[in-house]
């Protein structure tokens, strides 16, 4: 699976704007619209470019209540446990495992406080988290 200097321009473009048409990337990266689909089909056949998703405005949606909760869970808990249990949360917008003490870290978003104490309340409810500890943001200081 090698990629060159084009591949990585391809890669850029998309993960600006995975709906620019491929003719708009060639614009950008000197090629055809032909050879771009060529590319991109190569890409996607060698796992590189493994899908494309739509990104919703948390803030649209009025969820601007944030938090992040440290999870432990029981001895012997796997990491894709972890993550078959919080992604079925719609307030759940990433899940991380950790070194240290918190077998992973949970990023939520939600409308309001009660919200999120609802949201936190049914992911407790998974009988291998056996402790959580939340820590609610004030404010962002830097974006990803």
């Amino acid at each position: 699976m090698q990629i060159d200097a084009i591949d990585q321009q391809i890669i850029a473009c998309l993960l600006e704007n995975a709906r620019a048409s491929f003719s708009q990337i060639g614009d950008s990266v000197g090629l055809s619209a032909p050879a771009v689909k060529r590319r991109v089909d190569r890409l996607r056949a060698d796992k590189i470019i493994t899908g494309y998703r739509a990104v919703v405005s948390q803030d649209a949606l009025g969820w601007t209540t944030e938090a992040f909760i440290e999870i432990f869970c029981t001895g012997g808990t796997s990491a894709s446990q972890i993550k078959a249990s919080v992604r079925r949360h719609p307030e759940v917008v990433a899940c991380y495992t950790v070194s240290g003490e918190p077998d992973a870290l949970v990023h939520m978003r939600a409308r309001d406080i009660h919200h999120l104490e609802e949201a936190l309340e049914r992911l407790r409810g998974d009988r291998m988290i056996v402790q959580t500890k939340t820590s609610i943001v004030l404010s962002r200081l830097l974006e990803a």
